[in-house]
This record gives structure tokens, sequence and C-alpha cells, in this order.
């Protein structure tokens, strides 16, 4: 995971961060049913706010409640 991460921000080069996630739809069957298909890491330096996404696994557990709970 990215919870270790020896993070230095390639703007500022500030070493502190915030990691957060975003889900996001992938083709059209996904954004008809309002599935998030799609999930992204996120690396945010705490002095400039400049972000880095990566994209991360998942599971087809995950899509169908996602499906379900929309």
């Amino acid at each position: 995971m990215m919870e270790n991460l020896n993070y230095t921000c390639p703007k500022c080069k500030n070493k502190t961060y915030m990691l957060g996630q975003m889900r996001a739809t992938g083709g059209i069957l996904s954004k008809i049913f309002d599935v998030q298909s799609q999930k992204f890491s996120s690396v945010t330096c705490e002095r400039c706010t400049y972000t880095e996404f990566y994209k991360a696994k998942t599971s087809a557990l995950s899509n169908i409640f996602d499906f379900f709970t929309n």
C-alpha cells in the first residue's frame, strides 16, 4: 500500500502529504448504471496541494456492491 511513502513534492519539495481515494466510471455501461469501476489513490502535498493520482485495482465484489447501492 502507499502508507509508508518517501514522498517529496515535485513542485515545492515539501515532504508532508495526505493520502486519498477516488472512484470514477469507466465506459458507457458503467456510466448508465452509475457503477464506479475505476479506483485511484491520490497523494496530495500539504503545502502547495499538488496532487498525483495512481490507478488502483478494483474487485468484482466492490463493483457489484456499487451497482446495488446506487
